[in-house]
């Protein structure tokens, strides 16, 4: 197909005198098959003289159609979208997250193909977050992670709070995604009781995800870690379902093999808070888990049972009795009485922690039974209320948080902003010190019903994986808790090493790519499906995660085979084309431009 374009043409005088001839005519065409302009001479036009009327000069024949052909290209550039900016794909830092760097670089890679304009920036994760989280209308497109945390074995956080219109200005749908028919399969699913009925409902959600794109799904990846069995008794490490050997039972259960009683992690990236009301990423989860108790945990089975309280108990389809444990106190020696459960409930309820909020968002009401039992009223049934609410809240201090929430410290912040110093809890594991860009220091707590078998969890932040290999063979780290490099790396070692033991679980988390849909051209379902398409999900998981990870194709992982259902689709840039074609979308010089009259309102992130 060619169009053609008025480049300019030269006038003269026929021989018969009676007609002027606007020949030599050089169009400008453009061959969209060759991506190529051609010079081409053969058009003419001729007008016929009128008498009486003075003929014009050639000088002035030129001028008269060279204004024609300004106003024909005025008038197609008037039709033609602009251009599409240059959009920023953010990913975390390349020495931090090597996988998640390259894989961005692969993505960027084939949108080139598309006609974009495609720069990958590499952050540290904090500045990641902070671009992202807080500033919802400033970036373009982020790589990013839902990790696997116990409580996400039931499918509701991942179905409600991912994607509800109600959580897209402060909480987890920082996407700002909008659909009312998903709300509502959203909401039935939550007070679904009946099993069978409710994974339909969780499948549909999954269906209208798949249609509408608002995330680009990569993989499932494998989590990868290595601990020193000659520190630590290999019978005494829990791998969790979906979740890996890296979680809360290892940290209280792992029993030392000699003298050595510490446990020394690694870190890939700083964390941003200790924060019982905020959690923004994977590494701030794993101490939050063993500084604050909850009312219930996820086993290792993955089914929730009781924690803090010593039994919750169904009375019926809209009210829980829990029943606290005797005796529990906080890590400063004040009691943890029913208040402070209560408390506990009631404060992310409000404004100040967004990222709790829809968890107790069907919270009617609690009463408060006698001094060890807690009465939960309903607002409706909820099938997942155990795993996604009793087992995702954390236990905080009334006397440390109220004035904290009541008073001038956040100054129209949210909580998500403080930080205590130092934290206070009741769990497993007490805060010593802690320096969110070096290292984390917990101590046993000797008071708790179940008191770790180790004395000290010290978290040492090693931004550099290969520096992370090395503090492992030196023995400076002996559980490498968080690796994010070639596993082969790790299975090398261990043939050298007897004591260096691997472990890699299916992760229930994902990794994605989030598109920012309340920036153009994001903002079209056309435009992200052709997105979606370009990407080569097997070849991430091969290049990027070194075969360690499973292509993903929804939110709900494969590592929840009861509840999963992804669409199986062929990457292709042809079809992606095609898309964008019909969309209306128009490559001009190779560069991908707007459907017609579509400006170009936006900036690129600085």
């Amino acid at each position: 197909m060619e169009r053609l374009f008025l480049w300019g043409a030269i006038g003269r005088q026929t021989p018969a005198g009676n007609t002027l001839e606007v020949c030599e005519h050089w169009s400008r065409l453009w061959a969209e098959q060759s991506g190529e302009w051609k010079m081409n001479a053969s058009v003419k036009w001729c007008a016929p003289r009128t008498p009486g009327i003075r003929r014009p000069t050639a000088g002035v024949i030129k001028g008269l159609a060279f204004v024609m052909a300004l106003t024909t290209l005025g008038t197609i550039a008037e039709a033609q979208g602009d251009r599409v900016r240059k959009l920023v794909l953010i990913s975390g830092a390349q020495a931090a997250d090597p996988q998640e760097f390259q894989a961005a670089q692969l993505i960027a890679q084939e949108w080139r193909k598309l006609g974009l304009e495609v720069e990958v920036r590499g952050l540290p994760r904090p500045q990641v977050s902070d671009i992202v989280w807080y500033n919802r209308d400033k970036w373009d497109v982020t790589m990013w992670r839902m990790v696997g945390r116990p409580e996400r074995s039931d499918p509701d956080e991942l179905v409600y709070n991912l994607f509800h219109s109600t959580t897209r200005e402060k909480g987890f749908n920082f996407v700002g995604y909008v659909n009312p028919q998903y709300d509502q399969i959203a909401e039935a699913q939550r007070s679904e009781i009946d099993q069978a009925r409710r994974k339909a409902l969780v499948h549909s959600a999954q269906d209208i995800i798949m249609a509408d794109v608002p995330y680009l799904f990569l993989v499932y990846p494998k989590n990868v870690v290595a601990f020193n069995s000659s520190v630590w008794k290999k019978d005494s490490i829990v791998d969790q379902s979906g979740i890996g050997v890296r979680n809360f039972w290892t940290f209280i259960g792992a029993t030392p093999a000699g003298g050595q009683k510490d446990m020394v992690l690694n870190a890939a990236e700083a964390m941003n808070a200790i924060n019982p009301l905020y959690i923004s990423g994977a590494i701030d989860s794993w101490v939050t888990d063993l500084v604050w108790d909850r009312l219930m945990r996820v086993g290792p089975d993955g089914l929730p049972k009781p924690w803090a309280a010593e039994s919750v108990t169904h009375l019926d389809g809209m009210t829980v009795e829990a029943r606290l444990r005797a005796g529990m106190m906080w890590h400063d020696g004040k009691p943890l009485t029913t208040d402070d459960v209560i408390f506990s409930f009631e404060a992310p309820s409000g404004d100040k922690s967004p990222m709790y909020k829809p968890f107790v968002a069907n919270i009617a009401g609690m009463q408060k039974v006698d001094d060890h039992t807690i009465r939960f009223k309903l607002k409706t049934p909820n099938a997942s209320f155990f795993t996604s609410t009793l087992a995702k809240i954390n236990l905080i201090p009334k006397h440390v948080w109220e004035p904290i929430l009541a008073g001038p410290q956040l100054q129209g912040k949210t909580a998500e902003s403080y930080q205590e110093q130092p934290p206070i809890g009741s769990g497993p594991f007490k805060v010593v010190r802690f320096k969110l860009q070096e290292e984390i220091l917990l101590e046993r707590n000797a008071a708790h019903w179940s008191a770790p078998k180790m004395d000290r969890w010290i978290l040492r932040i090693v931004t550099n994986t290969e520096a992370a290999v090395g503090m492992l063979k030196r023995g400076e780290v002996n559980f490498l808790s968080d690796y994010r490099g070639d596993p082969k790396i790790l299975e090398d070692m261990a043939k050298t090493d007897k004591a260096i033991e691997i472990a890699a679980t299916v992760d229930m988390g994902f990794r994605f790519v989030a598109p920012n849909l309340r920036r153009p051209p994001f903002d079209d379902v056309n435009f992200r499906k052709a997105l979606m398409l370009a990407i080569n999900r097997n070849l991430m998981a091969q290049a990027a995660w070194n075969g360690f990870a499973v292509p993903a194709n929804s939110h709900v992982s494969a590592a929840l085979p009861f509840w999963h259902k992804g669409e199986q689709f062929k990457p292709s840039i042809e079809e992606a084309k095609k898309i964008l074609d019909k969309a209306g979308y128009k490559l001009v010089g190779g560069k991908l431009h707007y459907p017609d009259g579509k400006r170009e309102t936006l900036t690129s992130l600085n």
